[in-house]
């Protein structure tokens, strides 16, 4: 069984006196830091001079500085700016101001997890993962409430990892759910498989697939948007309430028996030995270094396929649905 900490298992008092420097004021750096500033902890953001983000962090209040400033300032320096920077953002910037007694801390684990980051045996470093977006864990921790999360320690030089961790995420909003007890390892290899075989990869493709399929044949692209993607939320609204079989139980007897019959048609054994072998790029490393060597050549290959996604069929047809259904971006 996972090991699950909530609020009364974790103490701000492993915060106290300790300067939290949030690298980063975007999706999550915004939402996290306000979070723990309201729970009383003294943050300040670290981010490049002049941008949206820094003027924004100063309306919001806080105190920012050039990275290099806020790592030196920082006793504890949480990464929240994207993967694909973090590695030359560290080496550059904050590697030189890191001190013995510091505290790294991230929200994901993949540039500790395949080396791109390695911190001083002497710092500790941890681990906290909201699993929400940004604004989500902003608006849930103003409603008294919070999202879950995960916790995890990589290095642990003073023997007190854990506790800051709990604090953090405590001041976060996270043990208010409950933070699941992870390793760096395991949270990444599980994130970029979800992410490529489900929740992003996956079903965009699954859509995109279903939706041509009835074109090809005929049908109109509206009535083809509302069944291959628009009543996707009902059903992943279902999903999310009661679970798969709670989904099933609200469905019509025809689309459930459809679905349980048809369903692994699509997902067949070569679908299954196709995830494993995604998994094994996760595992051995191939997906992180592809990834790394896309950006250090500017993003040729995402730039293009962002492009080309643009001009699908469904992009059209769906802006145009969600206009006169008065559904927002």
């Amino acid at each position: 069984m996972a090991t699950i900490y909530r609020d009364e298992d974790a103490d701000l008092d492993a915060l106290e006196d300790k300067t939290i420097a949030v690298i980063g004021y975007g999706n999550q750096g915004h939402a996290q830091a306000k979070n723990m500033r309201d729970s009383g902890c003294n943050v300040i953001i670290g981010n490049p001079r002049g941008d949206e983000f820094w003027k924004k962090a100063e309306e919001d209040g806080f105190d920012v500085y050039e990275i290099p400033e806020a790592a030196k300032r920082g006793d504890i320096i949480h990464m929240l700016i994207p993967d694909e920077v973090q590695a030359k953002v560290y080496n550059q910037q904050i590697a030189p101001n890191m001190g013995e007694e510091k505290t790294l801390g991230f929200s994901h684990g993949f540039n500790i997890h395949y080396k791109e980051i390695v911190p001083p045996r002497e710092s500790d470093v941890v681990m906290i993962a909201p699993k929400a977006p940004g604004p989500t864990v902003r608006e849930t921790y103003k409603q008294d409430s919070g999202v879950p999360g995960l916790v995890a320690v990589s290095q642990d030089n003073s023997g007190e990892a854990m506790d800051v961790a709990l604090g953090m995420a405590k001041a976060v909003g996270l043990t208010r759910q409950g933070v699941i007890e992870t390793s760096f390892q395991e949270e990444v290899e599980t994130d970029l498989f979800g992410e490529q075989t489900v929740l992003v990869g996956g079903i965009s493709e699954l859509i995109k697939a279903g939706f041509e399929t009835l074109i090809e044949e005929g049908y109109q692209p509206e009535v083809a948007y509302f069944e291959c993607q628009n009543e996707l939320k009902l059903i992943i609204d279902l999903i999310h309430k009661q679970g798969i079989e709670g989904m099933m139980r609200a469905v019509s007897n025809t689309a459930e028996y459809g679905g349980r019959t048809r369903g692994p048609r699509i997902i067949d054994e070569d679908a299954r030995e196709e995830m494993k072998e995604m998994l094994e790029d996760i595992q051995d490393g191939t997906f992180a270094k592809e990834w790394t060597s896309e950006n250090d050549k500017g993003a040729p290959n995402l730039k293009k396929m962002r492009e080309e996604g643009k001009e699908h069929l469904i992009e059209e047809v769906g802006k145009e649905i969600r206009e006169w259904a008065g559904i927002s971006d």
